[in-house]
């Protein structure tokens, strides 16, 4: 379980398909302390929990190795991924973390379309379209996660909703450089997706 609190932006520094093009092995360079990485250990990039095959140091810099799958490469952004792309990072939760954004299974349900942005003083408006399957769990003033950062939704319309993002997230996490016409992993509310079920079952 992840916060969708981005703790590192990583690069991706190597990437090879494998399984006759249906595995792709990224190596993801990072700043994390490569001593607390061990292999099995879950890593939330850009949303997608990916769990790390190997690791390593190389020219001072951490590195670690997962493999993205075929479901992961159809469902999520990870298909236009390639060197140099930069990641979101966010370590998987501990006990006792503190919960600063909100409850993330790092289980990307989809891809969201990057409408429009607009910036503003100290901070910046994206709206963003997604599919009507996800569109129904996502509310004005509930949250959201978009490329594994957890965000609070600000308007609904459809299948359209918009965020804002203040400075230090835009600094911190790769929002700074999003543009209208890029796609986003997005992940829906657990809790959402729990009262929609209720209420259909009900």
């Amino acid at each position: 379980m992840f916060t969708g609190i981005v703790t590192d932006i990583g690069e991706i520094v190597s990437f090879k398909p494998v399984a006759q093009g249906q595995l792709h092995r990224l190596r993801i360079a990072c700043s994390y302390d490569q001593a607390t990485i061990a292999d099995g250990a879950s890593i939330a990039s850009n949303g997608v929990c990916l769990t790390v095959v190997a690791s390593g140091v190389a020219d001072g810099k951490t590195w670690y190795d997962v493999d993205a799958a075929a479901e992961t490469l159809a469902l999520t952004t990870a298909k236009h991924w390639k060197l140099g792309t930069k990641l979101n990072l966010e370590r998987a939760l501990k006990i006792g973390d503190e919960l600063g954004g909100h409850i993330v299974a790092g289980h990307a349900d989809g891809i969201a379309t990057i409408v429009s942005r607009e910036d503003l003083p100290d901070m910046a408006r994206f709206e963003l379209s997604t599919t009507r399957e996800l569109a129904r769990f996502i509310a004005t003033k509930g949250s959201i996660t978009l490329d594994g950062v957890s965000l609070t939704v600000n308007t609904v319309k459809d299948v359209t909703f918009s965020v804002l993002i203040i400075p230090h997230t835009l600094d911190v996490t790769t929002i700074g450089g999003w543009k209208a016409g890029g796609e986003v992993n997005i992940e829906v509310d657990l809790m959402a997706r729990y009262a929609a079920r209720l209420t259909e079952m009900q």
